[in-house]
């Protein structure tokens, strides 16, 4: 079964045009939030992190502060690196769990806004498509949504790099939901569109 990666920074859109697929009827691995249900349900995680990092990450509660720790490694990279060397086989392999239980689908989808510059991306990827939106709307949205300073919303959008030339298809969502549904209908539905000859290959 093929994977199609929908990627894109911070405030692009990318939930919306999953919401979208699954709408079709396409089945969604959000990383994020998946990677965020690991957390809490693998024994062990969030101590080895703590320990790694040398510094707390829990709440009074003896929870995951996820502020905390989205504070820690949007500020330094090195810090960031390391999260993600003992989280990324976790999610890989939960991922993989999650593909090979779906079925009767042309494709599944991967929505992550970091894969295109991680190992997850090559070990499951077959096309990858970039949702964009002006800088200024991803700001305000991600502002809204989180309620988030700018700043820290800034930190965050250069802290993601995408690779361009890891990316198939650009899919641009500026807001007008009738024509992102367009978008997403030619881009991954259209017969002659890049995604299904990939998925038909």
């Amino acid at each position: 079964m093929k994977t199609i990666i929908v990627t894109g920074p911070i405030g692009s859109g990318k939930s919306a045009v999953c919401a979208l697929l699954r709408k079709r009827g396409i089945p969604v691995y959000d990383a994020d939030t998946r990677t965020k249900s690991l957390y809490d349900t693998c024994p062990g995680l969030v101590t080895r992190l703590e320990e790694a990092l040398g510094q707390p990450l829990c709440d009074a509660q003896g929870r995951l502060d996820r502020r905390r720790l989205a504070a820690v490694i949007f500020a330094d990279s090195a810090a960031r690196e390391t999260v993600e060397g003992i989280v990324y086989p976790l999610v890989l392999a939960d991922f993989q769990a999650w593909r090979s239980a779906q079925e009767g689908v042309p494709f599944v989808a991967l929505e992550s806004a970091v894969i295109l510059s991680k190992p997850l991306f090559d070990a499951v990827a077959d096309a990858a498509v970039l949702v964009t939106a002006p800088e200024e709307v991803r700001l305000r949205r991600v502002m809204d949504r989180d309620g988030l300073p700018e700043e820290a919303v800034r930190a965050r959008m250069r802290a993601q790099e995408i690779p361009q030339d890891k990316v198939d298809v650009t899919l641009v969502n500026d807001g007008d939901p009738t024509r992102l549904e367009q978008a997403v209908e030619q881009v991954f539905f259209q017969n002659n569109s890049y995604i299904c000859k990939i998925v038909n290959k």
